[in-house]
């Protein structure tokens, strides 16, 4: 069964031109009776039946174009093709210059859609990209009721790292309904709950390096920094947590060590910005 994506309204698609004008005009009729297929020799010959190996060969050749063309329409599309840098489509940062403002809505996620996570919002550099989020990780197949955690959105820049938004069903972490990110317990707790998603692989509490909590319009954030050199995301890892509804909203930004040399204040901006 062939694989399916999540698309928010950012990422476009550059859909094949369907135009046959590379065909040639000249067709090749083909008798829909081989058994009454004849050629007439010269000189006025009796009629004898066409050679059955060429009209098979003939029918064989039609079928294997009518199936590559299919391929090739329902062929995945590039990496360029799937996406458009953010600076194209979103509106400039008014508090924060050279940043543009994301705010997810209905339209970006299927958890969105159904009411299971409210719109979050961040900033991000123009260059980057938003891409393709795998149908198994996005939730899709389980909203409303989720007994995973999912995979939100995601953006990337080659040069300066990646994010990702990550929900967990609130239920996974507490039994208490509307529970606050306090009702579930200390930073540490948190983060020992979904380090793996942060790190895509294993986490170990010795990866982290520091923890913060913060009020932002009444809503409290616990923030996260990871040395991960076994992480799959990448070995440096930045995070920002809270619990709204029935879902804790997990914002992750990764970066391998040489996109860390030149990109840790723009992942760290970007985190900052991130509220709920």
């Amino acid at each position: 069964m062939a694989s399916s994506s999540v698309f928010s309204p950012l990422l476009r698609a550059l859909r094949p031109s369907t135009s046959c004008s590379g065909r040639s005009s000249a067709t090749h009729a083909v008798p829909a009776d081989n058994s009454a297929a004849a050629v007439v020799a010269a000189g006025g010959a009796a009629p004898r039946p066409a050679p059955l190996a060429a009209v098979v060969s003939h029918r064989r050749e039609l079928l294997l174009g009518t199936a590559l063309g299919a391929a090739f329409l329902k062929a995945p599309l590039t990496a360029e093709a799937r996406e458009v840098e953010v600076g194209a489509v979103l509106p400039p940062a008014a508090a924060n210059p050279g940043f543009v403002f994301f705010r997810a809505t209905p339209k970006d996620t299927p958890a969105l859609r159904a009411g299971n996570v409210q719109p979050y919002e961040f900033i991000l550099p123009p260059t980057w990209k938003q891409t393709r989020v795998a149908n198994i990780l996005s939730g899709n197949y389980c909203q409303p009721k989720c007994a995973e955690p999912w995979v939100e959105v995601k953006f990337e820049d080659d040069k300066q790292g990646k994010v990702q938004v990550v929900a967990s069903p609130l239920i996974r972490l507490t039994n208490k309904p509307n529970a606050t990110i306090e009702d579930i317990g200390s930073p540490e707790r948190l983060i020992a709950s979904l380090g793996p998603f942060v790190t895509g692989n294993t986490f170990d509490s010795d990866e982290l390096v520091d923890t913060s909590v913060e009020k932002i319009d009444g809503q409290t954030y616990y923030s996260y920094v990871l040395e991960t050199p076994l992480a799959l995301t990448g070995s440096h890892n930045l995070a920002k947590a809270t619990a709204k509804g029935n879902t804790v909203v997990l914002f992750v930004a990764s970066a391998s060590d040489k996109q860390w040399q030149s990109s840790e204040k723009v992942l760290k901006s970007i985190v900052d910005s991130f509220k709920v």
